[in-house]
């Protein structure tokens, strides 16, 4: 079975989704537990700061994104945001890298570590 690979600007948003979507069930189970204070107070707040994680993740993919290197996919045509050394294509998952000591290589997320060079 093929693992299944996503560029990084969607994995973030999706751990973003994920959050504001979880603080609310989280608060919303709060709100079920009216008759437990305590426990609906600590439900309140883990949703809310869930909600708060998720604003700034947000806000960071906003940042990160207006830095990325907006390409042509060779494989689909369409343009594309490269985060790092090497990233996929958030249309068809293509491998895409803009070192030239990384073209032709097999894709592989360790390329983008600070202090890791390409595997040989």
């Amino acid at each position: 079975m093929k693992k299944q690979r996503k560029n990084k600007i969607n994995r973030a948003r999706n751990l973003a989704m994920f959050l504001v979507f979880g603080g609310m069930l989280v608060m919303y189970g709060g709100l079920l537990l009216k008759k437990f204070e305590i426990i609906m107070v600590i439900l309140m707040l883990l949703g809310f700061v869930m909600v708060l994680a998720s604003t700034a993740l947000y806000f960071l993919i906003g940042l990160t994104s207006t830095k990325a290197a907006v390409v042509t996919c060779p494989n689909c045509g369409k343009e594309t945001k490269v985060l790092g050394r090497v990233d996929l294509c958030m249309h068809c998952d293509e491998p895409l890298t803009m070192d030239p000591e990384l073209a032709g290589k097999e894709f592989d997320e360790k390329y983008n570590k600070h202090n890791k060079r390409a595997p040989r």
